[in-house]
């Protein structure tokens, strides 16, 4: 193989494993919150801003791997 070609490889195996797991962090995130908002509507005042925040968190790992993606030469 090429140079080129493991390059190309590896930037996409990159942002795959930095988008998989970010993605399902945030799924099971949400999923919690809205389990935990559905047995207690009161507190999902108090949920929100902290599922907003998690979910932001979660992202960056995806955008740090994103980052990676194009420093690889």
């Amino acid at each position: 193989m090429e140079h080129e070609s493991i390059v190309t490889i590896m930037k996409g195996a990159t942002m795959v494993v930095g988008g998989i797991f970010p993605a399902m962090a945030i799924g099971k995130l949400v999923t919690k919150a809205m389990e935990s908002i559905g047995r207690n509507p009161e507190s999902s005042g108090k949920l929100f801003v902290h599922m907003l925040l998690g979910a932001a968190f979660a992202e960056a790992i995806a955008i740090y791997a994103l980052v990676v993606v194009f420093t690889l030469q």
